[in-house]
Formats: C-alpha cells, structure tokens, sequence
C-alpha cells in the first residue's frame, strides 16, 4: 500500500437467524481510494456496507479507522448513499442541498455541490420530478455535502442508463481524485473495473478474492486475452452468475 489504511477489518462476522451473512473477513482499505465489494445477491456485500457504515453492529471481529477503534465522531467524518432514502415533499434541488447542509456543524457550500454532481441546470427543479439519473446525482451530492473522509455508495448506478451510469462514475472519479475514499458495492464488473482501485470479489459471506481489477484479471484469467475481464473472473471463482 502505499497510503496508509483508513480502515482497518479483522474477522468480521455477522448471522442472521443462524445462517451467516458474513463469515470471518479481513481486509484493509487504503486512504484515497477506491474499494469496491463485489458479488451476486445474498454473497453478503450490502451487510458488510452496513456494518462498516456503522448501522448495525457485528457479531464479531473489530473495525479501526484511521488507527482506532471508530469514536463518536466516526458518523460525521463518513457520508452514504443510500439506494433509496426519503426526502422532504415539494423541495427543489437546491433547497435539498440548503436542508441537509444545515443540520451539519461544516459543510461545503451548495453552489460546488452543483457544480461537482452535475445538478446546475436542474437546482430550481422539485426533487420529486427527477430521472433516476439525477436523482442518484443528488443523493450522491446529499452524501458529500459535509465533506467526509470516507464516502459508502450501496450500487450508485443500479437501474441507470449507460449515460446516467457515466455521468455517476464521472462524479466517483472526481470524489477519489479530491483525496477521499471511496467504499462501493455494484453488480456491475465495468463498473468496478473502471473506478475501483482494488476489489473483494464476496460469495456466501466469505472473500474469495481480494487485489486490483488488473492482477485478479492476470491471475484467473491468464489465457483469457482481450475478452478477460472481472466478470469471468467471477465466474471462474464461484461458478454463479453476477445477478441471481
């Protein structure tokens, strides 16, 4: 590595009814990166989000950020997109923005937040008229508006088309590019191949693979030429389908 780890994961567990959802995971995340958790539906990736976000706690295992055991202040240092998250009815863009700005002691002024998600042309727009594509714009600029350390986005461009799935990649660029860290989970393997810096490919709660797109590419698909790519990865590993 060559950042330090912003956070740190040792023998993550977590059992829902019995049946475990994450099942003894490490890694490590390196400050001002990209992370992504990958895998089909039920390999426990949405699970290890929320715990790492702090909403629900694990079974088992530790969690350090930045060194420590995560304090008081690790809620505020962090933003998240949610897939779905209700907003205030009959509220503008611009006015979203203004509302959450407000309920954080420093914020970054709504005029940049704008600007960096694409959203100037649509500010004096009401929120509930949007696309899927802007909508997922402005929850992304909803969950940066505090200028956090640490970004979580749970499938960012999940149902978006081509264009709107750029348009959002194009903003997580920008994101890393500032120095912040990314934490993503997506089904999508062009997805994670253009924006992450390094992957945990998940099935059945377990990692099954953990390096950059390119080095998991070379070393399960070393005849595989131009047609290898994270995907068939995947499919090498674990003999399923990305979406089940």
């Amino acid at each position: 590595m060559t950042h330090p780890p912003i956070l740190e994961i040792r023998h993550l567990t977590k059992s829902y009814g019995g049946v475990p959802a994450v099942d003894d995971i490490s890694f490590d995340i390196e400050a001002g990166s990209c992370f992504g958790i990958l895998g089909p539906n039920g390999a426990g990736k949405t699970t290890t989000l929320e715990i790492l976000e702090n909403i629900f706690p694990p079974d088992g295992g530790q969690i350090r950020f930045q060194g420590r055991p995560r304090g008081r202040d690790f809620n505020a240092r962090v933003g998240v997109q949610f897939q779905q998250t209700e907003l205030l009815a009959y509220l503008t863009v611009e006015e979203t923005l203004k509302t959450f700005a407000a309920f954080y002691d420093h914020s970054r002024p709504v005029s940049e937040m704008l600007s960096q998600c694409l959203l100037e042309r649509i500010r004096h727009q009401d929120h509930q008229t949007l696309s899927g594509g802007q909508r997922q714009r402005l929850l992304l600029a909803l969950a940066l508006i505090h200028d956090p350390d640490l970004i979580f986005l749970d499938e960012p461009s999940t149902g978006l088309d081509p264009q709107a799935r750029r348009q959002v990649w194009e903003i997580v660029e920008g994101v890393r590019a500032g120095g912040k860290t990314v934490v993503l989970t997506t089904h999508y393997m062009d997805e994670a191949q253009t924006l992450c810096d390094r992957v945990a490919i998940m099935d059945e709660g377990k990692i099954v693979a953990l390096d950059t797109p390119e080095q998991l590419i070379r070393e399960h698909c070393p005849d595989g030429g131009g047609q290898a790519n994270l995907e068939t990865v995947f499919l090498t590993l674990t003999g399923k389908q990305l979406v089940e």
